[in-house]
């Protein structure tokens, strides 16, 4: 190689230290963060259990309630029943009384006739309970 001023210099070839360079750390170094996958697999599994745990506790517990209300209606039916049987007897006596009041004039008519024709007991309509 000659340079400007017309000399040679040696030229001398770069090479590797002997053993080689060192290799090249292109990898991520990241330090550990956090828990594992397994321990949070694990951990999220224990949460969901004893999440149903809870479920299945309150449903039953809810169902007894459910069992203990519908328990306490059906024993208080009977005496709902009379009541209303009572208020219903109460209020077609009156109407018997207004009716019998009203019809007084006219012959032959019977004050708390059934319009049915029967023996049987027929529950009043609604139209019948009104007070007039």
């Amino acid at each position: 190689m000659a340079t400007a001023f017309g000399g040679k210099i040696p030229h001398k070839q770069e090479m590797p230290p002997r053993g080689g360079y060192p290799g090249i750390e292109f990898a991520r170094n990241l330090p550990k963060r956090g828990v594992s996958g397994l321990a949070m697999f694990v951990g999220c599994g224990l949460v969901m259990s004893y999440g149903f745990y809870r479920v299945i506790m309150t449903n039953r517990k809810l169902r007894q309630l459910e069992i203990e209300r519908l328990e306490g209606r059906i024993a208080l039916l009977p005496l709902l029943q009379a009541e209303q049987d009572r208020s219903i007897l109460k209020q077609l006596k009156e109407n018997y009384e207004e009716e019998a009041l009203i019809m007084k004039d006219v012959s032959g008519w019977k004050v708390g006739e059934s319009v049915y024709h029967t023996n049987r007991w027929v529950p009043p309509t609604t139209a019948e309970l009104k007070k007039p």
